[in-house]
């Protein structure tokens, strides 16, 4: 039997539940970057018990666990089976600040932890930045030191290979074009095109560091989101044909 660990999105995680099936045994670390995972944890930074800001207890522990540098560590205690990467969540910005980076995601912005005084000073690498290119690529090289280096050798890894889609399915079932530029979250707009072509540099790039990596991808034509997805209309939010086509994929690999 299969034991699955998700580094990635929803574009992943979304795939048991749109098929009508249930993980036995998974992990999913999200809402972080590569950079930030072979990062230092956060010094000061205060997490409270309960989420806050309205945050889920499922998303406010991801967001805990990028500023506290818990997931690799998980990684390795969950002895996955298969491990599966998708890069959406890299959509994100990164914050310099402490002598580390972080993830800077929707749930950090509204948690109110970017007030207190571990924060002070953090600057923005921006995600298209060179800069963070650099970053992402000097810690793709790391991912693939620390999965050859440990029990994770053993594991399938996997690459979910993606694309912002550039229309989306309406409810009257049309066709219709997103704008060029969308708000990754209130207040953080990212242009599609960009992202495309970050995301044609990462997939390969990381590849290219792990040999025996194998890939799963829809066709571009079913690239397609879809307004009436269960999390909402967004570029990365597909129909479903979309997530059982990758689910094909994934059970010919043994998931």
């Amino acid at each position: 039997m299969s034991k699955v660990a998700i580094v990635g999105s929803c574009i992943t995680r979304d795939l048991w539940p749109i098929v009508g099936a249930e993980p036995s045994d998974l992990l999913y670390i999200s809402r972080t970057s590569l950079p930030s995972l072979f990062a230092q944890p956060l010094e000061g930074v205060e997490t409270a018990q309960e989420p806050p800001g309205g945050l889920g207890v499922f998303t406010h522990r991801a967001m805990v666990n990028d500023l506290k540098k818990r997931a690799l560590a998980a990684l390795i205690a969950h002895q996955p089976t298969h491990i599966i990467f998708d890069f959406i969540d890299e959509r994100l910005d990164l914050l310099s600040v402490g002598g580390t980076v972080v993830t800077h995601s929707w749930e950090l912005d509204v948690s109110g932890y970017l007030s207190q005084p571990a924060f002070e000073g953090a600057s923005t690498i921006a995600r298209t930045s060179p800069a963070c290119e650099l970053l992402w690529l000097q810690a793709a090289d790391e991912m693939a030191a620390f999965i050859q280096s440990t029990p994770l050798r053993d594991a399938t890894v996997i690459v979910h290979e993606a694309q912002w889609a550039t229309q989306y399915r309406d409810t009257a079932g049309a066709i219709q074009d997103f704008t060029d530029e969308v708000e990754i979250f209130q207040g953080k707009p990212a242009a599609i095109d960009d992202h495309n072509a970050m995301l044609a540099l990462y997939q390969p790039a990381f590849r290219a560091r792990l040999p025996k990596a194998v890939s799963v991808a829809a066709p571009r034509e079913l690239q397609l989101a879809s307004v009436d997805h269960r999390w909402g209309l967004s570029p990365f939010h597909y129909v479903d044909d979309y997530y059982r086509e990758v689910w094909t994929g994934l059970k010919a690999l043994g998931v």
